[in-house]
């Protein structure tokens, strides 16, 4: 495990810090952890989907099908990259239904992509009765593996969360946040 020195003060962002990987990989939980600690705002992408629509995404799917999801989904990318900079986790299949998503954030700000194995994700999720995905864990193995080329296309910077604390992970984010200028230490 790397030795991380905080780094006191007030930050802010000088672009959308994108978090992309699949569920249980840490989106939410880092870019919060990131948000507390460098005092820079968060946004759960599928969360603002939700409150924007006033209905859940299970009813969005139900109701209208995915193709309205999707269409939902990548308006709110464009809304949020437009936006204040601030640390946006994102959905776990935001990069995989669409192309122009990834270019949407690509184009827009930096994308972290958190590395995580079927695995790791099904221990890290408390209630997997909640995620379908994590009904059959050998479907969940095989939909990491096949959307790992897009995660990868889509990320400037990939990190392998596994066996990683949450604290460690968002030191070593800001580290490479701070070292390229997208995050940036206030006067």
């Amino acid at each position: 495990m790397t030795e991380h020195k905080p780094h006191p003060g007030s930050y802010r962002l000088t672009q959308p810090v994108f978090f992309i990987g699949f569920m249980g990989a840490g989106k939410t939980s880092i870019s919060q952890q990131l948000a507390v600690q460098y005092g820079i705002a968060s946004i759960d992408a599928d969360e603002y989907l939700e409150l924007r629509e006033d209905r859940i995404i299970a009813d969005i799917f139900a109701e209208d099908g995915e193709e309205v999801f999707r269409d939902i989904e990548t308006d709110v990318l464009r809304d949020l990259a437009g936006r204040s900079p601030r640390l946006i986790g994102c959905g776990g299949g935001v990069v995989t239904k669409r192309p122009e998503n990834a270019q949407i954030m690509r184009e827009n700000g930096h994308v972290v992509y958190l590395q995580v194995t079927a695995d790791e994700a099904a221990r890290r999720i408390p209630n997997t009765d909640s995620r379908p995905m994590f009904k059959n864990l050998d479907t969940a193995r095989k939909t990491i593996v096949e959307r790992i080329p897009n995660y990868e296309a889509a990320a400037h910077y990939s990190i392998n969360t596994e066996g990683r604390s949450v604290v460690d992970l968002a030191h070593e984010i800001a580290d490479h946040l701070l070292e390229i200028g997208v995050m940036v230490k206030e006067d």
